[in-house]
């Protein structure tokens, strides 16, 4: 029998949130500050901000055992096969050791023939890990990267303190639901995650699924966000949302740049175009469910778009990573910690042929690792972008 110590939910608990929302419950991380959201009409935006990709709980403790309480915010598609539960990851000294999940919560349950959706109420649930190693240690519990996640209460064994910086550079990286984590197995290993591990960096991850659209309270988010290093995927959900057209893109890209150089001037900012995405490499959008898969129990998607309506100014995954490169080339003639990197460097035609898209649209748990080791290679090595910073 446990002899269990209650320690409060405080903010200096967390690391890989730029906001915490006090509730009547406890604590609900978020990943868009307040001001930034207060300005956001979007549900879809809205729920992805506040599911906690990147975001830990992190301490130092002897404890053996820990329970966290947890209101977990679930999805269900009508039709579609059930999503599993969201998953837990603890760490103890940087290394995987238990994973877990939580029962109960609420579910919202989206129908996608409508987009209507309706919310049924759930308690909270517990998760629980135990048979830790008896030692002083830092522990990290990396909260689901696609669950609303609302922090109830910490217990464990033995008494529990904030872990101290670690002391390594601050990766902020912003992006679409690929750097969200779709479809990645846990939270450590949606592909953001795997990199900053292996780029020895300490992740703040604003991959927002479906909602990497250059909105300018994302780029204030940013740009008063503390970080060493930042990385921006610019293209995959404007080309699905059929967003704006290149006459509207390249200003709206240059004043994102703007606005986060307002606050790191001097940052190293590293501009990544899409992976490849064949459906949308010359087919513009926007994107849809594919009804006739959903029927058969598969979800899928397909570009709407018709590929003549490039000619009128309808972007496509080639037509961004064009204008993204010469955009970047561009500004970093006077600014040269500004990089470019070709998505297709770090996924594909040759890793499709291995590892295709299962829905069409986002990788799966190996092509996440894969993406994950690619950019570690490619940005955090001796000679690339952000070499430099490493420590």
């Amino acid at each position: 029998m446990h002899s269990w110590i209650t320690t409060p939910l405080t903010p200096a608990l967390l690391r890989g949130a730029l906001d915490v929302e006090r509730t009547a419950r406890g604590l609900l991380p978020h990943r868009l500050p307040a001001v930034a959201r207060a300005q956001n009409s979007d549900e879809q935006l809205a729920m992805a901000e506040a599911q906690p990709s990147g975001v830990r709980l992190v301490f130092r403790t002897r404890a053996t055992a820990v329970e966290l309480d947890t209101l977990p915010t679930k999805r269900a598609y009508t039709g579609a096969p059930p999503r599993p539960d969201g998953v837990y990851d603890l760490l103890v000294d940087g290394r995987l050791t238990r994973q877990a999940t939580a029962p109960g919560g609420n579910t919202v349950t989206v129908d996608l023939s409508t987009g209507a959706t309706e919310l049924h109420s759930g308690p909270p649930g517990t998760v629980r890990f135990a048979g830790l190693p008896d030692r002083a240690k830092t522990v990290e519990i990396w909260l689901p990267h696609n669950e609303i996640t609302e922090l109830v209460a910490l217990r464990t064994d033995a008494p529990v303190e904030p872990a101290p910086d670690p002391g390594r550079p601050v990766w902020l990286h912003h992006g679409s639901s690929i750097s969200h984590g779709s479809d990645a197995a846990s939270p450590t290993t949606t592909w953001p995650a795997l990199a900053a591990a292996l780029g020895g960096v300490e992740l703040i991850n604003l991959g927002l699924s479906g909602s990497a659209l250059l909105d300018p309270f994302t780029a204030r988010a940013i740009r008063d966000a503390p970080a060493d290093l930042i990385s921006v995927k610019i293209g995959i959900n404007l080309v699905n949302t059929d967003l704006m057209r290149l006459r509207a893109f390249t200003p709206a890209v240059h004043g994102f740049l703007d606005t986060i150089r307002e606050g790191h001037p001097s940052t190293p900012l590293l501009v990544v175009s899409p992976l490849l995405c064949p459906m949308h490499e010359d087919t513009p959008g926007p994107c849809a469910f594919d009804f006739a898969a959903l029927g058969a129990g598969r979800l899928r998607f397909r570009a709407a778009g018709d590929p003549a309506e490039t000619a009128a100014g309808k972007l496509t995954l080639n037509v961004i990573r064009a204008e993204l490169s010469r955009i970047v080339a561009q500004r970093a003639a006077d600014d040269p910690r500004l990089h470019h990197l070709d998505g297709r460097e770090l996924y594909g035609e040759a890793d499709h042929a291995e590892l295709p898209l299962p829905d069409d649209l986002h990788p799966d748990a190996a092509t996440h690792r894969r993406i994950g080791e690619r950019f570690a290679g490619l940005a955090f090595t001796a000679d690339g972008p952000f070499a430099h910073r490493r420590t």
